[in-house]
């Protein structure tokens, strides 16, 4: 692994004076399962909407009506769509680039459309811009997840 963080564990935990604990945590971050639940856990707004949306259609639909979407049905579907596919393919780590691609533009898109802040009164207006950094640091983090995958294929092949 080429991670700059991963490296200088595995090379403390490699050292014979390295404490027990160091090595045990670097063999334990090496393990596959930690992957999928990093990867569960970065995007879980996203599946957890998707399966809300999709085990509550009616509530999904309204939800695109409220945000004048339409025809509801078409960007529900689409929705759905992109959060759960979208978030499969990064937790498999199968075309991650793809998977938090698309959910990295729709958190962008959800912007203009969910999180207005620009056209809201106080305090209204603060709590949306609050939204919305957390929305660009998503986004920030979905770009290191297809950085982290990159990296780490590009490592098993040399």
């Amino acid at each position: 692994m080429s991670l700059g963080i991963s490296n200088e564990l595995d090379a403390a935990s490699e050292r014979p004076e390295a404490p027990r604990a160091r090595r045990s945590l670097a063999a334990i971050l090496r393990m596959a399962w930690v992957g999928y639940v990093a990867r569960g856990g970065l995007t879980f707004m996203f599946w957890s909407s998707g399966l809300a949306k999709l085990l509550d259609p009616e509530t999904g639909l309204a939800e695109m009506r409220h945000f004048g979407l339409l025809p509801d049905w078409l960007f529900y579907a689409a929705a759905v769509a992109i959060l759960l596919g979208g978030s499969l393919l990064v937790i498999l780590d199968r075309w991650t680039w793809l998977g938090a691609g698309i959910l990295a533009v729709f958190t962008v898109l959800t912007i203009p459309i969910a999180h207005d802040f620009w056209t809201m009164q106080e305090p209204l207006r603060t709590m949306e811009f609050h939204v919305v950094t957390e929305h660009i640091t998503v986004v920030g983090a979905l770009l290191f997840a297809i950085y982290v995958s990159a990296t780490r294929r590009r490592a098993a092949a040399s």
